[in-house]
C-alpha cells in the first residue's frame, strides 16, 4: 500500500497541471471556433467605383453572406454587377450578366442588372390618361413606344446609399427622388429599394415610393441571369413559370388587352421545359411577335401575398434560381435582342446569352383599365417585394 500511495504522489502533483493545459486546450479550442465563425459572417464592404456621366461620384458595395455568396451592387443605377454563387460542387462563378467597371454602364447597355423605373416595361405611343389629363411627353425609345422609364431613367440615377446589417442579413438601403414631370411623369416621386442578402442565398428587393400628386408607377430589376456562369447561351436551362394566361401582345409588343391562356402553346412552362424547347417555333405569332420570350406571365396567386413566380435549373452546373414575388405578372426575356456587341466579365453578350425575369404589373397598364391598376395616389404608399433565391440541385 505504502508503495501504491509514493507511486499516486507525482500524479497527485501533475494533477493541477494537467487540468491547466486541458482549460487552455479546450479555451484554444474556443477561441479557434469564434473566429472561425467571426470569418463566417456576413459583410458589406464599400469602394469608390468611378464618376457618372454627370460627374458624381458613384460606390460599389459587395455584399458576403455566412456562407461565401457574394452580390455586389453598385449605386449608379442600382445595378446588380455580381452574383457569386456555388454549383453543385461548391465552385463559384458570377451568374449575372454586366461588366467590370464602370465606364461601360455609363457608355450604355441594355438595363444589366438596373433598377428600372418610373414604369418597366413599354407605355403605348409615349402617352396616357390619368383623371382625365393627357400626359404625351413620355419619350419614344422603343419604335413608337415608351420603355423602361424614358431617356433617364432610374436606371441612370446616382442614388443615395446606406449600408444595413441585421441579424445574420446585411443589406443595401438606395433612395431618390423624381422631379414633378421628369421623363414626363406628374408628381415628386419619392423612392427607397432595399436589397437584402440573406445566409439561405435570398437576395430580396423591397420597392417603396410616395407621390404628392397622381401617377403611375411600376417599379423592377431588369438582371441578366446565366446560371451556366457565363459559359454558354441558356437554351438548355429549364424553366418553370407558375402562370396559366400570357398578356398578348402587338407586333410592337404592346398588349392587346387580352389575356390568352398557355395551354398548347409555346409559352406553356407549366412543366419544368428547356428554354430552347420551342423558342423558335414561329408557327406561334405571340414568338414571331417577341423573336422569341419577351412576354408578361399572369402568375397564378392567391391574395396579394409573395408567390412563387418561376424556378430555373441549369442541368451542368446544378444552380437552381427561384423567383418570388407580390407582383400580378413577371416578365420573361431571353436576350433575344442582345447582338455580340457588347462583353464582359470575359463573356461575350449574343443572342441568348442571359434571361431576365422582371416581376412587374403588366406592360401599357395605364392605357388597359382591364389590368391591375398602377396608379398612386398622395397618401398612398407603392410597396412591392421580390426575391430571387440560388441554391444548387445535385
Amino acid at each position: 500500500m505504502t508503495t501504491k500511495l509514493a507511486q499516486l504522489k507525482p500524479l497527485r502533483k501533475l494533477m493541477p497541471i494537467m487540468v491547466l493545459a486541458l482549460l487552455g486546450a479546450v479555451l484554444t479550442n474556443c477561441e479557434t471556433k469564434n473566429e472561425e465563425n467571426q470569418d463566417m459572417e456576413s459583410t458589406i464592404t464599400k469602394e469608390a467605383f468611378g464618376t457618372s456621366g454627370d460627374g458624381e461620384a458613384v460606390d460599389l458595395y459587395t455584399l458576403t453572406n455566412a456562407n461565401g455568396m457574394v452580390v455586389q451592387i453598385t449605386n449608379y443605377g442600382g445595378i446588380i454587377t455580381k452574383w457569386m454563387a456555388p454549383d453543385k460542387d461548391g465552385q463559384m462563378a458570377d451568374v449575372v450578366l454586366g461588366f467590370d467597371s464602370l465606364s461601360n454602364y455609363v457608355a450604355g447597355h441594355p438595363f444589366f442588372g438596373a433598377l428600372v423605373g418610373r414604369y418597366g416595361n413599354r407605355i403605348a405611343k409615349g402617352e396616357f390618361k390619368l383623371d382625365g389629363e393627357t400626359y404625351n411627353t413620355l419619350v419614344k425609345n422603343n419604335g413608337p413606344n415608351h420603355l423602361h422609364g424614358g431617356t433617364k431613367g432610374f436606371d441612370k440615377k446616382v442614388w443615395q446609399a446606406e449600408e444595413m446589417k441585421e441579424g445574420s442579413t446585411v443589406g443595401l438601403k438606395l433612395t431618390t427622388t423624381s422631379a414633378d414631370m421628369e421623363e414626363g411623369y406628374p408628381g415628386k416621386l419619392d423612392v427607397t429599394v432595399t436589397y437584402t442578402l440573406t445566409n439561405d442565398g435570398e437576395l430580396k428587393i423591397d420597392y417603396q415610393a410616395t407621390t404628392d400628386k397622381p401617377t403611375v408607377v411600376n417599379l423592377t430589376n431588369h438582371c441578366y441571369f446565366n446560371l451556366t456562369g457565363l459559359k454558354r447561351d441558356v437554351l438548355d436551362h429549364v424553366v418553370k413559370i407558375n402562370s396559366d394566361s400570357l398578356v398578348a401582345v402587338d407586333a410592337t409588343l404592346i398588349p392587346t388587352g387580352k389575356l390568352i391562356s398557355v395551354t398548347g402553346t409555346a409559352f406553356d412552362f407549366r412543366e419544368p421545359t428547356p428554354i430552347g424547347a420551342r423558342i423558335d417555333d414561329e408557327s406561334d405569332e405571340q414568338i414571331k411577335m417577341g423573336g422569341g420570350y419577351d412576354h408578361c406571365w399572369v402568375i397564378d396567386r392567391v391574395g396579394n401575398n409573395m408567390a412563387l413566380a418561376a424556378t430555373v435549373y441549369e442541368p451542368t452546373s446544378g444552380r437552381v434560381l427561384e423567383v418570388s414575388t407580390t407582383e400580378p405578372g413577371v416578365q420573361f426575356y431571353t436576350g433575344n435582342f442582345l447582338d455580340g456587341k457588347l462583353s464582359g466579365k470575359g463573356a461575350t453578350y449574343s443572342k441568348r446569352m442571359g434571361f431576365c425575369l422582371e416581376t412587374e404589373h403588366y406592360p401599357d397598364s395605364p392605357n388597359q383599365p382591364q389590368f391591375p391598376s398602377v396608379t398612386l395616389r398622395p397618401g398612398e404608399t407603392y410597396s412591392t417585394s421580390t426575391v430571387f433565391k440560388m441554391s444548387v440541385r445535385k
